[in-house]
């Protein structure tokens, strides 16, 4: 192991607004235990989440979220259609953000920690992105009536494959941009994201919560931390895993962008369970 409390590998799962709560639990863990694993792989809106932690400025870009949050934007505005936009505007509001959040020396950063996995699915390259998004997103939701969802990998039954971009490979912030809203497209919500002309979708649709890349550092006897946000609907645990998630609900919408009630919430409930976790890993260790 990389340290005696510190994990070889760390994994982020998707959840869109509820990943806060993984905002919250990661900021208490590494206050107790610093946290450097040789890797984290991380999908969807966890890509964000580690992103911001990792590169030192979680605090400002949450603050910096909740207030936009407290203006209360609405999630539709039906006069974009006028100008051929969506009329979800999450997706045009997220990239504004993370452009504003992520520059030089945020980039910079995440070059000294230690690497990201950024997950994404790859569309066959005769399947155009949309095609590909309409077709998953229909197999993940009936996937998710038949299974309940605790661990998808539907986009892998159309020809979906996973692929991934470390941050130690990203070099420009526009770059790193890229790279997160790719992680996260799931349309009509989020465009389908490109990536040097390429069309890729949210990570997540093969392969979330992100355990191919963890159970590679598992078999060969590494132990791993995975942080998901679904309460009460944990994936499978390893030998060599530890899985961790809310301990109770949190009911923030995952693609809103006006409820900062919800996403500060999500982010005290991580706090207190990532305080929780850190009282008790060296017993989880020693184990």
């Amino acid at each position: 192991m990389t340290g005696s409390l510190s994990f070889d590998a760390i994994g982020f799962a998707g959840g869109g607004n509820r990943c806060y709560w993984q905002s919250g639990f990661f900021e208490a863990l590494n206050a107790r235990h610093p946290q450097r694993p040789n890797y984290y792989v991380a999908v969807s809106a966890g890509a964000y989440h580690c992103a911001m932690n990792l590169a030192g400025v979680g605090e400002r870009v949450r603050a910096a979220a909740f207030a936009f949050a407290e203006r209360k934007m609405p999630d539709i505005d039906w006069s974009a259609l006028r100008r051929r936009r969506s009329p979800l505007v999450v997706g045009a509001l997220f990239r504004d953000f993370l452009a504003e959040q992520f520059g030089r020396a945020e980039l910079a950063a995440l070059h000294d920690a230690p690497p990201i996995l950024i997950q994404l699915s790859a569309p066959p390259a005769w399947m155009p992105g949309g095609v590909a998004a309409l077709g998953s997103i229909t197999a993940y939701q009936i996937e998710k009536r038949l299974t309940g969802g605790a661990h998808s990998k539907a986009g892998s039954y159309l020809g979906l494959k996973p692929a991934w971009i470390s941050t130690h490979e990203i070099d420009s912030p526009a770059m790193l941009v890229d790279a997160l809203m790719a992680t996260s497209s799931v349309p009509p919500f989020m465009p389908v994201g490109r990536i040097a002309g390429r069309a890729h979708l949210d990570g997540g649709l093969v392969d979330n919560p992100p355990l191919r890349r963890l159970m590679e550092t598992e078999k060969s006897g590494g132990r791993t931390l995975l942080l998901t946000t679904r309460y009460g609907k944990l994936p499978p645990s390893a030998p060599e895993r530890i899985v961790v998630g809310p301990s109770e609900d949190i009911p923030v919408d995952k693609f809103t962008v006006g409820d900062a009630a919800g996403l500060r919430h999500a982010y005290e409930v991580g706090r207190r369970d990532g305080a929780a976790f850190a009282e008790k890993l060296p017993e989880l260790l020693a184990a």
